[in-house]
């Protein structure tokens, strides 16, 4: 793992070796310019000072024991409160049920807390009060919410006991994909084929709001797969699947933006193109998408300024040995793409997975402006996140 290029001059500023990222669980974003993630072989939450380096800080500020293989991560709206959950790493089936809750600023230093809670794959969001927030859970088989006290969780016993929830929510069972949170509305936001689901802490209850359609805009089919708040635009965002359900056929699959603004209730979708479309990047006045497809991969830009958004540039990436074939899948033994971004800055990265290459682009003039080289090949696109001092990443408080 390598951590800390200028995006700019892709300069070195530091450097750690012997690191593997959880890659499901992403980076998360925290206040004070920090950004976290989990070592799954380590077993270890690592909280990075990326701009330490410079100013005589270690890059690694601190490393805390977490359960894995992680799945997601999330923090509270303070950036003190975290909680990671597990997944199934490499196997085929769900095995394991443990949630590790952490406070960074316990007493005598960071704290973590190891419980059992439902053998699957839960996302993972926070909800409620600042001084008392909920970790909530969502889960697949059967679809849930459910909902701990995280002060609860830090009190528990040691060996990883049983933990009861405060609360519970249905939803619908085995295709729930996708978390957010809105920290200035305090809505959890959960994707599944039926659409957003919403719930919010109220009188000390976990309640269900009016679920979101993904139909808007005159556009119909598909579900998202994925959910990113866009705090300084106030904004929710998804990419649309839909088209054949066969993996083998994944350069027939539609994708579109979906947009939904929380403080008006607007929204609307926009055709992407066909291909894979995976995860997303916010910028300051863009969202930006990597599709990949046998005639050619691209870098889509979309405009998030006073207007409605819309399309802006499409810009050709360079292709990738080893991307997926036609009548392959788009995710066993290829190459794929990762996106990164910050919403204080107007620069998108795109790694080209295989070459050890990431492409970096300015939107507002929607030109590449840099190529960063690194010595790992990035197979399958790595992992990137993109940071830029104060850019209020931390306000979108869910691993990406």
């Amino acid at each position: 793992m390598r951590d800390g290029q200028d995006g700019r001059t892709g300069r070195t500023t530091a450097q750690l070796d012997g690191r593997h990222l959880a890659e499901h669980a992403g980076f998360l974003a925290l206040p004070r310019n920090r950004s976290a993630f989990v070592d799954d072989r380590a077993g270890e939450l690592v909280i990075l000072d990326p701009y330490g380096p410079e100013s005589g800080r270690p890059v690694v500020e601190s490393r805390i024991p977490v359960a894995v293989p992680a799945e997601h991560l999330a923090a509270d709206r303070s950036g003190r409160r975290i909680a990671v959950t597990t997944g199934l790493g490499r196997n085929w089936l769900a095995w394991s049920d443990q949630l590790t809750a952490i406070d960074l600023a316990a007493e005598g230093g960071p704290s973590a807390v190891r419980v059992r809670t439902r053998v699957g794959e839960p996302g993972v969001t926070f909800a409620g009060s600042a001084d008392d927030p909920l970790v909530v859970l969502r889960h697949r088989e059967p679809g849930e919410l459910t909902a701990y006290r995280h002060a609860d969780l830090m009190a528990a016993a040691p060996s990883c006991p049983p933990a009861e929830p405060a609360q519970t929510l249905p939803l619908p069972d085995h295709d729930g994909h996708g978390d957010a949170y809105d920290p200035l509305t305090g809505w959890v936001f959960a994707a599944a084929g039926s659409g957003v689901h919403r719930a919010r802490e109220d009188g000390g209850a976990l309640v269900a709001g009016d679920t979101l359609p993904w139909e808007a805009g005159g556009r119909t089919g598909g579900r998202g797969y994925y959910l990113r708040v866009d705090a300084a635009r106030r904004t929710l965002w998804s990419c649309v699947r839909g088209g054949p359900s066969a993996p083998e056929d994944w350069p027939d699959w539609t994708n579109d933006a979906w947009w939904h603004h929380l403080d008006t209730g607007r929204g609307g979708r926009l055709d992407l193109g066909p291909g894979l479309v995976f995860r997303l990047a916010v910028l300051a006045g863009h969202v930006a998408f990597a599709r990949v497809h046998p005639d050619g991969d691209e870098l889509i830009l979309v405009s998030t300024g006073d207007t409605a958004p819309r399309v802006t540039a499409r810009l050709p990436l360079p292709a990738m040995a080893g991307a997926p074939r036609r009548g392959g899948t788009p995710w066993d033994g290829v190459q794929r793409r990762a996106i990164a971004a910050s919403p204080g800055a107007s620069l998108v990265a795109v790694s080209r997975g295989g070459h050890g290459e990431v492409h970096v682009f300015d939107a507002d003039t929607a030109r590449q402006t840099a190529l960063i080289t690194v010595p790992t090949p990035l197979d399958e696109g790595g992992h990137l996140a993109l940071i830029t001092p104060d850019d209020a990443s931390s306000m979108d408080p869910v691993g990406r």
